[in-house]
């Protein structure tokens, strides 16, 4: 079980292949999440698949993982950040 300390922060940066890196809030991220999740509902990893609903899908892989691969070419990683003010 991941260190609950680990998603206390404010942001999450967000890195994708030949993309600049991404600082989301945790609701973005959320809906990123969803939207690859949708596309992927018929190959998904069974720790995801045990989920039929596609909000419970996503936040399970943003709290559980920090990287989603797609294809070999194609993944998405975040990091969770503390932002200074």
């Amino acid at each position: 079980m991941p260190d609950p300390i680990m998603y206390q922060g404010d942001a999450y940066v967000v890195l994708e292949p030949n993309q600049p890196e991404q600082l989301l809030m945790a609701d973005e991220l959320l809906a990123k999440l969803k939207a690859l999740l949708a596309d992927q509902q018929d190959d998904l990893p069974p720790d995801l698949s045990q989920f039929t609903d596609l909000d419970t899908q996503a936040r399970h892989l943003m709290e559980t993982a920090c990287e989603f691969n797609l294809d070999p070419a194609h993944y998405l990683q975040w990091f969770v950040v503390r932002l200074e003010k």
